[in-house]
Order: C-alpha cells, then structure tokens, then sequence
C-alpha cells in the first residue's frame, strides 16, 4: 500500500537497477530531493533485480542499467517487459549512441536516460516517464519521430519475453559461453536440468545447437560503453 506526501498525493515507488553504487546513489538522492517521500528499492544484478520486482510489482518506474550483470544487451529489458507488462522501464546507460537508444524503446522502454544527462534533465525524464510519456534526448527523440531501422531479429524478442526466469538465467550464461557443468554449478542445479532448460530454449528459438543459440542471443548485443561519469549538478558559483 502507497504512503501519501503531505499534499495528499501516492508517493512514488522507484527501483534502481545498477551494479554501479556511486551511480545508484547519485539516482536515489535525485530522486529523493524531487519527489518527496519517495519509497526506492535497489538492486545490482539481474538475479537481486527478479527478487526486487516480484516483491514490489507495483512500482512505478524501474530504472535499468542496460549492462547488469546478468543480461546479455537487450535481453534483461526484453524479458523485464514479457515478465511484468504493467512495470514502466527506463533504461540508463553509459552508451549513448541514438541508434541504441531508439532499439530500447522499440524494445519496449519508456524512455532512455543517458548517465551524462545532468540533474535537471534527469528530473524531466522520470515526471514524464511517470506521466505515461516516452522519453529521450531531444535529438534523439527527433529521430525516433522520424522513423529508423530497428534491425531484423523480432523473432528473438519475442523468444525472450516468454522465457521462464531459469530459461533466462541459462540463456545468458549460454551467451556468455559458460559450459553445461559451468551453468549448473551457478544455478546449483543438476546438468540434466540444464539440458532440459537448453533444449526448450533450442526450440523456442528453431535452432539446433549451441553455436546457432548463441548467435540468435547475439542479435541483442550492445557494445559495452566506456567511463561513466555522475549526473551533473549545476554550476555554482565560487565562494571567495
């Protein structure tokens, strides 16, 4: 049940989803010192993420890290939006090139919040986010309006919305190139089950081996980005 502000307003309900702690909490406290009251939940990695949105499937904006530990590109965003429909996404990234921004929200993001955007400009994404609104870059956002190539690997997507979460969880470790032992060792789970979890990943996605599996995940590669730097305050002026 939402707690209310002192106008009488449902206090918002965010999730912050990074492995980077210095990013979280530059998010938190932007979030903290623009909307009073504000109830935020963390989490740092695909696995502590799942946990947080089957406890808290009412939130109102997630906020998520396009690389977690866990995904693979696109898919953490893609299986988020088959798994909890109703959840607002908005992914926040390092990488800003306008093509991945504009394939997030093709992926079904509501919008795409650069981690070089400066506080006010983060504020301005999450009150439209929250208000039903698509939010990007507004040179970004001209192009998305003028329409782009989304690539050709829908048959993918939808593959890894209907994933179950341990189907997911061996899908990115199948990606990530880690070996039947290796994944059932992480899942602490028998190789047998991992075979099963394979096979029906080999027939959702109409391939017949590992390699054609990894190659039809590779379709939602994003490049890694480079340095991050915190959300910019605004400028102040030297004190003498």
């Amino acid at each position: 049940m939402n707690s209310h502000t002192s106008s009488g307003q449902a206090a918002r309900q965010f999730i912050i989803a990074d492995d980077h702690p210095l990013f979280r909490g530059a998010l938190r406290q932007s979030i903290q010192q623009h909307f009073p009251g504000a109830t935020i939940f963390e989490a740092c990695d695909m696995q502590s993420l799942q946990q947080c949105v089957a406890e808290h499937p009412d939130c109102d904006l997630l906020l998520l890290d396009l690389h977690m530990p866990g995904a693979h590109g696109f898919s953490g965003l893609i299986f988020l939006n088959g798994q909890y429909p109703q959840l607002p996404v908005m992914v926040v990234s390092a990488n800003e090139k306008p093509e991945i921004m504009c394939r997030a929200i093709d992926y079904g993001a509501c919008g795409f919040l650069p981690k070089s955007a400066p506080v006010e400009q983060i504020v301005d994404a999450l009150q439209q986010s929250l208000e039903g609104e698509i939010w990007l870059p507004p040179t970004v956002a001209e192009r998305y309006e003028a329409g782009h190539s989304s690539g050709d690997d829908a048959e993918v997507v939808d593959v890894i919305a209907t994933l179950t979460p341990q189907q997911f969880r061996v899908a990115t470790m199948l990606a990530e190139g880690l070996l039947n032992k290796q994944i059932a060792y992480e899942m602490q789970v028998t190789e047998a089950t991992v075979k099963a979890h394979l096979t029906a990943l080999f027939r959702k996605l109409n391939v017949n081996s590992r390699t054609q599996a990894v190659l039809a995940l590779g379709s939602l590669d994003v490049e890694p980005p480079g340095q991050f730097a915190p959300p910019q305050r605004p400028e102040s002026k030297p004190v003498n």
